[in-house]
């Protein structure tokens, strides 16, 4: 069997000791994020990246091993388990290498061989076997097939032995794993995927024009291809084929297969052999192709998600500010929502702007109100229906407000799956879905990765393809991209929610839920320490998360930073040789900086982990994120009806794909930058140049307003840095960048 850690030493490029060390954390029930920033002298500081990619590797091959076992032990017990065999299955190193291998032995249906068997035939397919090498000039197969013929066991003829003998050897040929192994290979290296619409409908009828008459190469098709091929095919518009030389792949097996110097041997196994590609090999390994790039375009397509998903959770947050949370509705009004400095909701009501200008004036005068009374700093309107048009109204409204708040247009993307999800339900079980929708959307923009947490990833909008590819897969990688962002950031414990607790290193959805029913009980926590108070919160769970728990104004002040409590006296050290009390923490910001770190090193802190408590120390309790900034849409252009080619805009990037990227620019329609119009060079992948919530400017170059198409360009347009403020350098990145004065100087009365 492999030594799965040798594998991974070679594979991986990574010492002994990084895989035994690593692998033992793992088993001591260690989790990624917590390995990756706090055990950096064990792993040989590896990152996440590598962490997961060994993870990976290690599963797939644990499994393989498991299945070995399964096959050698199937194999033996029919007794035809070789010595041979057996060190060819424990050298594979592929799940599809071994399956090929036990194939012949795998117990199967009834097969045309199978009967072939039952009637007595297999002596028969034994003397042709016999007869197929180069030194049999002469035979005569029918002569000894005479022999077979019985009639009780259903073989009339000659013709009957013959075709039951082949029938036992085709699928010989075709299970030969090296056979099989050639066939699949050529079919992906030469063949062409091949797309065509069905008759049935006609031109312009369909959103598979594209491929109405289209073809790629296997091995180059392009993942966002494969996967609008294979949905097109499920909805019953195309047909999918993969061609490929037939003649040339029956040939190779002729030659592999085929040695008797007999004419007629040579004409049976021709046939043979045929019968066995054509029946037995053709579609299974077809099959397998499409499947092989199936997998490398859910991959491709998985990674372009996780992308866009982190990019959109750790979105620059407006920060903690008394905040109007609006979902936009023409009929039906639009509900307005307050939320207080913590998320907490206030109060809701429903405005009319419009329908009409009294109700106009009434939605004035409740919007100011409740911007009056509440102190409002921030305003989030959702970007979906009577979105842009809110938009203005709210611009008119506090036009000549002083202070005036900052208003924002927020992607609304799943807020309305969350309204309706047991989450929103448990939270605010008597408010109707649209005002919990407007609370996700105020609250979307204060902290989007605390909101954003709630929500389904897959509804959030940021795919490709998200609904065709291995759901299981998708899940696992979503899950880890939000795992892997919660923990960069850190977590308030005190306002955080049992959906964001539920991510940090450590903690399962139960334990999240005890540490949110405990903080109703007691209050909130006043150290990381009291956690283990918490029902089911033990050692084990504090180690793994105590560090990517956050606690302002506690007890302690390193329980405000990613310092691990584990590591606290080693601050306490530093604090005491730099004369710093650690309720002036901030003061050790200037005075770590150039500080020989040599000096701590233990054998069991090193010079990494110093290096971590170092940057924390500068910046206390830093929120990693970038800092806020918000795109302006321009005025008067609400509706695709509006838009004219030539028109420079601004918008915000709300998804990438592998062959652009989609930018909301205000008109309920998001414009596509084709990859080929990002930038003035060559761009291969679209993640080069932009990013989920990127705020840009584009030239329209294209309006289909029947199709609702809006085609874009980036080129010859500056990045836009979008709005932001100044003067909170010294601030946590969480709090907004960008002040009421400077907005004022800008705005006006």
């Amino acid at each position: 069997m492999l030594n799965i850690s040798e594998v991974l030493i070679q594979e991986l490029s990574l010492q002994p000791w990084q895989v035994a060390n690593t692998l033992a954390l793992l088993a001591e029930g260690g989790t990624v994020p917590f390995i990756a920033r706090y055990r950096k002298e064990r792993t040989g500081e590896l990152n996440e990246i590598q962490l997961r990619s060994l993870v990976e590797r290690f599963e797939y091959l644990t499994e393989l091993e498991d299945r070995k076992a399964t096959v050698l032990k199937s194999i033996e017990e029919q007794g035809k388990l070789t010595d041979d065999l057996r060190a060819r299955i424990e050298a594979c190193m592929q799940k599809t290498e071994l399956e090929d291998l036990y194939l012949p032995y795998k117990p199967k249906k009834r097969t045309r061989a199978t009967i072939a068997r039952e009637k007595g035939l297999e002596p028969l397919a034994d003397f042709i076997r016999a007869l197929n090498a180069p030194e049999v000039r002469t035979a005569s197969m029918e002569a000894e097939a005479v022999k077979f013929i019985d009639e009780e066991k259903g073989v009339a003829s000659v013709q009957e032995a013959l075709a039951g003998a082949s029938d036992i050897l085709a699928e010989e040929v075709s299970e030969k794993a090296d056979l099989r192994a050639y066939v699949r290979n050529f079919m992906a290296a030469e063949g062409i995927f091949r797309s065509r619409v069905k008759d049935e409908f006609p031109e312009g009828t369909t959103k598979y024009e594209m491929y109405r008459d289209w073809s790629a190469p296997v091995r180059d098709i392009p993942a966002h291809n494969m996967l609008a091929l294979r949905r097109g095919e499920s909805e019953g518009v195309l047909f999918f084929d993969l061609e490929f030389e037939q003649e040339q792949i029956v040939g190779w097996l002729e030659g592999k297969e085929s040695h008797s110097g007999a004419a007629p041997v040579r004409t049976f196994y021709a046939a043979m052999i045929k019968d066995a590609f054509e029946r037995l090999m053709k579609h299974t390994l077809i099959g397998e192709v499409r499947f092989e790039k199936k997998q490398v375009a859910d991959t491709a397509s998985i990674q372009t998600f996780e992308s866009n998903l982190r990019e959109l959770l750790l979105s620059s947050p407006a920060g903690m500010k008394p905040t109007l949370g609006i979902d936009p509705g023409f009929r039906t009004g639009c509900k307005v929502v307050a939320i207080d400095r913590t998320g907490k909701f206030l109060e809701n009501q429903t405005i009319y702007p419009h329908t009409g200008d009294y109700k106009r004036m009434e939605a004035v005068q409740t919007l100011r109100d409740m911007i009056e009374r509440f102190g409002t700093e921030l305003i989030a309107i959702g970007n979906g229906t009577a979105g842009r048009e809110t938009d203005v109204f709210v611009a008119e409204v506090i036009r000549d407000l002083d202070p005036r708040p900052v208003k924002v247009i927020v992607n609304e993307s799943g807020a309305s799956i969350y309204s309706a999800s047991d989450a929103a339900i448990d939270e605010f079980p008597e408010l109707d879905l649209t005002i919990r929708g407007a609370i996700s959307i105020g609250r979307r923009l204060m902290d989007p990765l605390a909101e954003l947490v709630k929500i389904d990833p897959k509804s959030i909008g940021v795919g490709q393809y998200q609904h065709d590819v291995d759901q299981r897969l998708l899940k696992k990688k979503l899950d880890e991209t939000v795992e892997s962002c919660v923990n960069y950031v850190g977590v308030d414990l005190n306002t955080a929610s049992k959906e964001l607790l539920s991510y940090v290193a450590g903690l399962t959805s139960g334990v999240a839920k005890n540490v949110i029913q405990y903080r109703n009980e007691h209050g909130r926590f006043r150290s990381r320490k009291e956690l283990l108070k918490v029902p089911r919160f033990g050692p084990k769970a504090f180690e793994q998360s105590a560090g990517f728990l956050r606690i302002r104004d506690g007890e302690q002040p390193l329980d405000n930073t990613a310092v691990h409590p584990e590591s606290y006296h080693i601050v306490e050290t530093i604090a005491r040789d730099l004369n710093v009390s650690l309720e002036r923490i901030q003061e050790l910001s200037a005075k770590v900086k150039g500080l020989d770190i040599k000096r701590y090193v233990t054998e069991e802190v090193g010079e990494p982990t110093l290096r971590d408590i170092m940057r924390e120390l500068e910046k206390p309790g830093r929120d990693p994120r970038e800092s806020f900034r918000y795109a302006e849409f321009a005025e008067g252009v609400n509706e695709i009806r509006d838009l004219k080619p030539g028109m420079v805009l601004e918008g915000v990037v709300t998804n990438v794909a592998n062959f652009g990227a989609f930018v909301d620019i205000g008109v309920h329609q998001d414009g596509l930058v084709h990859v080929s119009q990002l930038a003035d060079r060559f761009i291969r992948d679209p993640k080069e140049v932009v990013k989920v919530g990127q705020i840009v400017r584009v030239t329209v170059v294209e309006v289909n307003e029947k199709l609702k198409r809006i085609g874009l360009s980036m080129k010859k347009q500056p990045l836009a840095d979008g709005k932001q403020g100044k003067g909170q350098k010294e601030k946590p990145a969480a709090e907004p960048k960008f002040s009421l004065d400077d907005l004022k100087k800008k705005f006006g009365k």
